[in-house]
């Protein structure tokens, strides 16, 4: 972690849109003049798994994956967050150690703020309170989800959804077809569930059916209709 190299805006000057927008100014610039802006570098660690939390995070700039480790010291990605997204807030809030570890997959500027200050601004705002509570659910609703997936779904489905939902969350280049996150082979199957082999596998499956097309880790997807019926799922 460093200072950030770049000026970060006052978090009510800030452009992302996120659950602070429901709090008056005032407790905004409360937030605002107690938090620190960092820097981090494409692979550093921003926290890890077991380690107590000092605060809340939000991402200004940058992607940054969630990933747990198993009983084998194998990496479990268990989500992504990009810009305006909250990171390490459960921990906080609870009081408890961090449950996963949050890595920047590029380089990223990360503010963060105080469990205290964040938690005096919640126990004072009836909507903040509200806002996190709906955040939480989502999160559980998405983790529920996640859950019957790789337990119900087969390999082939798992991998198409991974691509559509990395689609969804990340978008594509000016291109319209290439994937914004750049991830490898081991990354996509541990978010499937599944191993890098039958990742590598599948994938060569979706180009020679005219899915998608690789390009070095770039994944372009080329037909989204199959991608969906290779998914079971609707658009």
């Amino acid at each position: 972690m460093k200072n950030s190299p770049v000026k970060i805006p006052s978090c009510s000057e800030c452009d992302n849109k996120n659950i602070f927008g429901c709090l008056p100014l005032h407790e905004i610039e409360k937030l605002s003049v107690n938090k620190d802006n960092n820097f981090f570098k494409k692979g550093q660690v921003i926290f890890y798994e077991g380690n107590h939390p000092h605060g809340m995070y939000c991402i200004y700039n940058g992607k940054v994956k969630i990933s747990k480790l198993g009983d084998e010291g194998k990496e479990q990605i268990v989500r992504f967050a990009g810009e305006g997204e909250l990171l390490g807030y459960r921990s906080a809030l609870s009081n408890e150690s961090y449950k996963a570890t949050a890595t920047a997959m590029e380089d990223c500027y990360i503010c963060h703020i105080p469990k205290e200050k964040f938690s005096e601004v919640l126990n004072n705002n009836s909507n903040f309170s509200l806002e996190i509570i709906r955040l939480l659910s989502d999160d559980l609703k998405k983790s529920e989800q996640n859950l019957l997936n790789i337990s119900q779904k087969p390999v082939r489905e798992r991998i198409a959804e991974t691509l559509l939902v990395l689609k969804n969350r990340f978008g594509f280049e000016k291109d319209g077809k290439t994937l914004t996150i750049v991830l490898t082979r081991r990354e996509i199957g541990d978010i499937a569930g599944t191993t890098t082999e039958t990742t590598i596998r599948t994938l060569s499956e979706f180009v020679k059916e005219g899915s998608i097309k690789l390009s070095g880790k770039k994944i372009l997807i080329l037909n989204l209709n199959k991608l969906l019926l290779a998914a079971n799922v609707h658009d």
